[in-house]
């Protein structure tokens, strides 16, 4: 009798998830172009003859200073704009582990270990660099977090004949890496808890949860409730954020039966993801950018400072080393020591070059800085750096083995007029390392 077929590590979905992920692909490709032009503006702002003007802007203070609500700009985006980003993550993660494919144990292991690999292996490597050169261990969370927006960008530009289980594997891991961000940050980063406000906030978020899963849509009810949760988390001490995701999980992913079951249409949560996507990757993340990555380069003397601060340098090697050594050592192991095997479709030189470009830290990499080391602080600007640095250089990196892939994957399907099974062992010359059994 023939063997069983070995499960796929990096097999494609099923349809309907594959043309979902493909849809949440070209928007948040988008959100990723506005992303890097935010940064880049923010950046030449900030080292500009107008830097005091744009440091001015970040300061302005907006809000009600009775309900100590009185923040800079720079704050109400941190706190305030990426709110709506974690929602949009909260909805997504439900989305997955409840509809998705990641419902299935056997799918969810892969990305779900590589995440894991991801956070703690650039966390050891900051915490050895700073061990041994006598640096701040409370960054050490920093270079744990990928970027999708930006990480998706670069794979849009470089690896347009890539295959397509090579995005999903890198949507899918960012879902579970947005996930175990959201905990470093309520975990690890909430300095005092009020405990009154944060039980007060149950009462608006259990309102908001009865209302959603009953299907109703009324923004003039639900926005209300969704600011009164935002503003009582605020004040508890833990970060607003994780407001943002407790309200996305509230929301239900699937019809109820009484609504006719899934068989009659998409959930709420998917209505409501398509509704604030654009809003998080074309508004409120670029906004965070512009507001947050204005840092003074300092020429030749800043390259000198980032590399001789361990703070820095343990940044830049937790994203440039730390995230794809991390990445591909969980995902090798779970090939390793369970029964599945990557697509027959990839090669683990593909899965390398995905792994290194997980190593662009950016959006929640700056936000964790500013919780570890005080938004505005001398130390928070060079955390920016660092993650500016060791971003570009993941990206660079990236760009050069995703290329040379793809110019292979092109010349093959040039060769042959069609791509499939087998490919990418052709392309890399050699058969999967993985045992085959």
């Amino acid at each position: 009798m023939a063997s069983p077929r070995r499960p796929s590590l990096l097999g494609p979905g099923s349809r309907a998830e594959t043309r979902r992920i493909a849809d949440i692909l070209r928007k948040e490709t988008i959100g990723g172009a506005l992303l890097l032009i935010a940064a880049v503006a923010a950046l030449v702002s900030a080292n500009s003859p107008w830097s005091e003007a744009y440091a001015g802007l970040r300061s302005v203070t907006v809000g009600p200073a009775g309900w100590h609500m009185d923040l800079s700009l720079a704050k109400w985006a941190s706190d305030g704009l990426l709110a709506i980003f974690f929602f949009v993550a909260g909805l997504e993660l439900k989305r997955e582990f409840v509809a998705g494919d990641l419902r299935d144990p056997r799918r969810a292991v892969v990305p779900v270990a590589a995440a894991v690999g991801g956070v703690i292996v650039p966390a050891l490597l900051y915490l050895l660099v700073n061990s041994l050169m006598d640096g701040a261990a409370r960054g050490w969370a920093t270079p744990t977090a990928t970027d999708i927006a930006f990480a998706l960008a670069v794979l849009a530009v470089v690896g347009r004949r890539l295959p397509p289980a090579l995005r999903t594997f890198l949507l899918t891991l960012a879902v579970v890496d947005d996930l175990l961000a959201i905990v470093i940050i309520a975990v690890f980063y909430t300095s005092h808890l009020s405990v009154l406000p944060l039980l007060a906030a149950l009462v608006p978020l259990g309102v908001f949860t009865v209302l959603v899963q009953r299907r109703v849509r009324s923004w003039w009810l639900l926005l209300p409730l969704a600011g009164v949760t935002w503003g009582l988390v605020h004040a508890s001490g833990v970060h607003a954020t994780v407001a943002g995701v407790l309200l996305g999980f509230a929301v239900p992913v699937l019809r109820s039966e009484k609504a006719g079951g899934p068989e009659a249409g998409p959930g709420l949560a998917e209505h409501f993801e398509r509704r604030f996507r654009p809003i998080s990757a074309g508004v409120a993340v670029p906004l965070f950018a512009f507001l947050s990555a204005g840092v003074p380069l300092g020429g030749l003397d800043g390259v000198t400072n980032l590399l001789a601060d361990p703070v820095s340098l343990g940044v830049v090697v937790g994203l440039v080393v730390g995230k794809p050594l991390g990445i591909m050592a969980a995902t090798w192991l779970t090939a390793r020591f369970t029964r599945a095997d990557i697509d027959e479709g990839l090669a683990w030189v593909d899965v390398g070059g995905l792994a290194i470009l997980s190593g662009i830290g950016f959006t929640v990499s700056l936000l964790i800085g500013e919780l570890a080391f005080g938004p505005g602080t001398a130390r928070d600007a060079q955390v920016k750096l660092a993650v500016l640095t060791g971003s570009l250089v993941a990206a660079l990196l990236a760009t050069v083995v995703l290329r040379l892939r793809d110019r292979a994957y092109r010349r093959l399907a040039d060769d042959d007029g069609t791509a499939g099974p087998g490919d990418a062992e052709r392309v890399a010359g050699q058969v999967h390392p993985v045992e085959r059994r």
